[in-house]
């Protein structure tokens, strides 16, 4: 398949992350309860990293609130997946989770 599933890493009473990988990207996802009705779940893309083979290097993208996925300015390249992922974590600009 083009698309994986791979990991349901950090769960809380409200949200999930799940890691999908497409080709060189990884994609981050929460998944969450829909305010009007906790029924149903949302699903919101937070995150892209894409490897560049050429320069061996991950890019950084950020979901737009148009929509639309954008280079994560303040540190566009990461070396390595922890780097990556210590970005999300700490989203010292707030442009992943808000």
């Amino acid at each position: 398949p083009n698309s994986v599933f791979i990991a349901t890493t950090i769960s809380s009473l409200t949200r999930t992350q799940v890691y999908n990988i497409k080709d060189q990207s990884i994609f981050v996802v929460e998944i969450r309860p829909n305010w009007k009705n906790p029924e149903l779940k949302m699903e919101s893309p937070i995150a892209k990293t894409t490897f560049v083979k050429a320069k061996n290097q991950w890019k950084v993208f950020w979901m737009r609130g148009s929509g639309n996925w954008e280079a994560y300015k303040p540190q566009a390249t990461v070396n390595s997946l922890p780097e990556f992922l210590n970005l999300l974590v700490e989203d010292k600009y707030h442009c992943f989770w808000g």
